[in-house]
């Protein structure tokens, strides 16, 4: 997949794309049917694939006091996307010019001149421009005024009638339930990093971490889970099951909130690696202990709750992207 950071000076086989468009926080299953319909558009008019997102996400710019929300960084997200196959990514650079720029503009300026677009395909609830004036109706309008077409994805749903999206993530993952999570993304969801050096006490009481900052990714429900964690070695990536604490280690007197994984039967250096860690299940809230003793006692019982729960049938296995 080529990736673009501008809609100017597109080589031309980049041009006369069928483009998805939307923030596609998640790539979940609702924005993973956008982008195939998108695929499927391209291939009878045999044109390449594209989705076109903004950076940072606009939510950022509009309510900047908000907690961390994210659940797929840039770079994660860019990563399913390119998973599922699609030709090029453009990102729109969300500043404060952009934000100001009309719906109008935005397609001439960005769509049509600088893309060349043949196709674009949203949500039904799609908004774009200044103050959101720009809706699927006006997309239609400018489609046809531009030479363009326009189709506008409906909300998808689960069998139980459930719609798919990334508010339902969300949920799922503030109340402590990342099996209904992974239900809504179509794969676990997961946090990834660079592993950080920390205070190393987990080695002292036989249980070594790898830890990982939570930047701009949203806080989950802090406690332990159950995880699969993968590690970077050259092009593939090795999974691990593991235990992982999420949250601000009261018991230590801990401040910053951080993810700590320990990976069963793992034996090497990590410092510095790229870690991806997945959420499978919940096993209990965070809570603080009166020592290191009784934490080292409730790590054993963790541990053995995270295999038991990696080991059940319905625990996702890693993806292959």
């Amino acid at each position: 997949m080529r990736l673009f950071r501008h809609t100017t000076d597109l080589p031309a086989d980049a041009r006369g794309a069928v483009l998805a468009l939307g923030n596609f926080d998640g790539v979940h299953r609702g924005h993973q049917a956008v982008i195939g319909q998108a695929q499927r558009i391209a291939r009878d008019l045999g044109a390449p694939t594209g989705v076109l997102s903004f950076e940072p996400h606009p939510r950022s710019l509009f309510r900047p006091g908000d907690p961390p929300f994210r659940l797929s960084p840039f770079r994660v997200k860019a990563r399913h996307v390119e998973a599922l196959g699609v030709d090029l990514m453009v990102v729109c650079h969300f500043d404060d010019r952009f934000l100001h720029k009309s719906a109008e503009d935005f397609v001439e300026e960005d769509l049509v001149r600088g893309l060349g677009i043949r196709h674009a395909v949203c949500g039904a609830d799609f908004l774009f421009g200044h103050r959101r004036a720009g809706d699927v109706a006006l997309l239609e309008r400018l489609g046809a005024r531009h030479g363009f077409g326009v189709t506008a994805v409906g909300p998808v749903a689960d069998p139980q009638g459930g719609v798919y999206s990334s508010t339902r993530v969300r949920d799922a993952l503030l109340a402590g339930n990342p099996r209904e999570a992974a239900h809504v993304l179509g794969r676990a969801w997961e946090i990834e990093g660079r592993v950080e050096h920390g205070d190393k006490r987990g080695r002292t009481i036989g249980f070594p971490t790898a830890n990982l900052e939570l930047g701009e990714y949203l806080r989950p429900a802090f406690g332990v889970y159950a995880v699969r964690a993968g590690v970077d070695h050259g092009p593939a990536t090795v999974w691990h099951d593991g235990v992982a604490n999420l949250g601000r280690r009261p018991t230590v007197g801990g401040l910053a909130e951080r993810l700590e994984v320990h990976l069963f039967d793992f034996a090497g250096d990590l410092y510095g690696q790229h870690l991806r860690v997945q959420l499978i299940e919940f096993v209990r809230p965070e809570r603080k202990f009166s020592g290191l003793e009784e934490l080292k006692a409730q790590i054993g019982l963790d541990a053995d709750a995270a295999r038991l729960a990696l080991s059940r049938p319905a625990a996702a296995r890693p993806t292959a992207e």
